[in-house]
């Protein structure tokens, strides 16, 4: 498998915030989100090789059960779902971070995150025009993210740049047309650095409020700033 990184951390987003955790860090991404906070490992060049069994060892050597194999987009990555199934069939508790474009073919998964893009992830004008139109082809795939929904304990966490995105988040809900109980859809302002994290809080929290959201902290960024290895 080509994997940008390994590291032993604390889990800064989503339900499990504060839990111990081995994360694994696939390489490659089919999208090129503006507001990315891990674009090295967009790449698959950037990985090194790595053997399943050599990443399930790394991950016995940690005092914790519970494991993120995050991204890139992990779904991408050959062998993810051996590596998945070995990982929970040896006792752990794994979370997949995905954006929810490539359906989930019954990967072994204790909790899927949830990542669909909105609007608001396309790249810029300095980006190529084949590279934004890529994008928003594939950054929002409805009848995926149903799939992982029917069959996966499931959080959704959307990344909001301003509050005209509340409305983008609430009509997806919509269109889903799935029982999704309000805590389990995470609202997370985008930023990397605790400031501009902090800019687009207020209006993410009044959101929050007003629907029964889970507002989604970042705290790795808070205590170690936005850096590959945590």
């Amino acid at each position: 498998m080509r994997i940008s990184e390994t590291f032993y951390s604390i889990q800064g987003e989503g339900t499990l915030t504060g839990i111990p955790s081995v994360f694994i860090r696939t390489a490659g991404c089919h999208l090129r989100c503006r507001w990315c906070d891990s674009l090295y490992a967009s790449r698959q060049a950037r990985g090194r090789e790595r053997t399943i069994d050599s990443l399930v060892d790394e991950v016995r050597r940690y005092p914790t059960r519970f494991c993120v194999l995050t991204g890139g987009e992990p779904m991408l990555a050959k062998g993810i779902h051996d590596l998945a199934r070995r990982l929970v069939d040896g006792g752990r508790h794994v979370t997949i971070e995905t954006a929810a474009t490539i359906p989930p073919q019954g990967v072994a998964c204790s909790l899927a995150s949830l990542s669909p893009k909105l609007a608001n992830s396309t790249p810029g004008m300095d980006i190529s025009v084949a590279v934004r139109r890529r994008h928003e082809a594939q950054r929002l795939q409805p009848d995926v993210i149903r799939d992982w929904i029917d069959h996966y304990d499931c959080q959704l966490k959307f990344v909001v740049c301003s509050s005209s995105d509340i409305a983008e988040v609430i009509d997806l809900l919509d269109r889903l047309d799935r029982n999704i109980t309000p805590e389990k859809v995470l609202l997370m302002p985008e930023g990397v650095d605790a400031a501009a994290f902090s800019k687009v809080a207020a209006p993410v929290i009044a959101a929050c409020k007003e629907h029964g959201f889970r507002f989604c902290d970042r705290l790795h960024i808070r205590l170690y700033g936005n850096r590959p290895e945590r």
